[in-house]
């Protein structure tokens, strides 16, 4: 395998090539910073972007293996923007992988592409796309998976992969935020607090994109197809928050708002925001709010029994690996 991973420097990329590397794995990574760091490992660096089409086409040339991670994440933000970056530069990376003859892409995707506004409690990869998006981030990715798939063919096997609220060692993103909005008193429990959701260790994350490469690359009975990725049993949402609380040293969260309440705050933020041209993301959105107060966890077996996904951290174990960076 010649790996190409687009967003290599970020966390779930980095992840990937750390674990590419480590089995010996040629690697090029594509992202629009430097990163001395990966190139110590003795990675190449394209500097640039997706949304490049000539650019991906170029670089993309001796790989027979691409890992799509890049994308604009977030709640927040101009529409054009995520179809920008998140429809067109996967597009881009599709056609750059057909005109230089890569054999095998692995998407990441997201859970988010299927949510209905209603509790989903193990659903499977038969749950239809959403309908009625509350942000552009979920639509965009939605039709940027579905084009990922589309193009499976016999010179091109593709598949997406679903993990659902990535966390551990290196986060920049998830347990930043909840610590910050902790530390700062400015979390409330949204909903009666019973709400389940799956949450995704990074180790685990990487290993199901390097298995299902392997399966691509083999018996491709992945070909085709999206997968949720997961630690394979939901937590408490507001129990596992406040559990690492905890052990940081940070307040619990103790108050609570109605689901009703918080929804309706959040669609009058994204009301003043949008008119009043406000960039910076809302404290409460609609989309947020859901994503607060309704269970969201979903079934593995799938991934499972067609590449032999197993997540390998626990959860338990991962929590102390990750208080163990943080206190350090």
């Amino acid at each position: 395998m010649r790996a190409l991973i687009t967003g290599g420097g970020g966390f779930v990329g980095l992840a990937v090539v750390r674990m590419l590397v480590a089995r010996g794995v040629a690697c090029g990574v594509v992202g629009r910073g430097r990163y001395p760091g990966l190139e110590q490992l003795g990675v190449t660096v394209f500097r640039g972007d997706i949304q490049d089409k000539d650019f991906l086409t170029r670089v993309f040339k001796g790989y027979d293996t691409v890992f799509h991670v890049a994308a604009k994440a977030g709640i927040w933000g101009p529409r054009q923007e995520y179809e920008a970056v998140n429809v067109g530069g996967t597009a881009n990376v599709i056609d750059a992988c057909r005109v230089n003859r890569v054999r095998n892409l692995v998407y990441t995707s997201t859970p988010s592409v299927v949510f209905n506004h209603a509790d989903i409690n193990g659903g499977d990869e038969t749950l239809p796309y959403g309908e009625s998006f509350l942000c552009h981030y979920a639509e965009s990715k939605a039709r940027a998976e579905q084009l990922v798939l589309a193009a499976n063919s016999a010179t091109l096997r593709t598949c997406a992969l679903r993990p659902h609220l990535i966390w551990g060692p290196g986060d920049p993103h998830l347990v930043p935020r909840l610590l910050d909005r902790g530390r700062r008193r400015q979390l409330r429990r949204v909903g009666d607090g019973t709400n389940l959701v799956d949450i995704a260790y990074i180790d685990n994350v990487a290993e199901a994109h390097l298995l299902a490469a392997d399966n691509l690359l083999s018996s491709a009975t992945a070909a085709g197809n999206a997968y949720f990725i997961s630690q394979g049993k939901p937590v408490n949402l507001w129990g596992w928050i406040n559990d690492l609380f905890r052990r940081l040293g940070v307040p619990p969260v103790e108050t609570a708002v109605s689901f009703r309440t918080a929804y309706g705050i959040g669609g009058a933020l994204e009301w003043i925001y949008r008119i009043g041209g406000i960039s910076s993301e809302p404290r409460m959105t609609r989309f947020l709010a859901e994503q607060l107060a309704k269970s969201h966890w979903f079934s593995i077996a799938r991934a499972r029994e067609d590449f032999g996904f197993q997540p390998r951290i626990s959860t338990d174990e991962g929590i102390e690996r990750l208080v163990a960076q943080l206190k350090s």
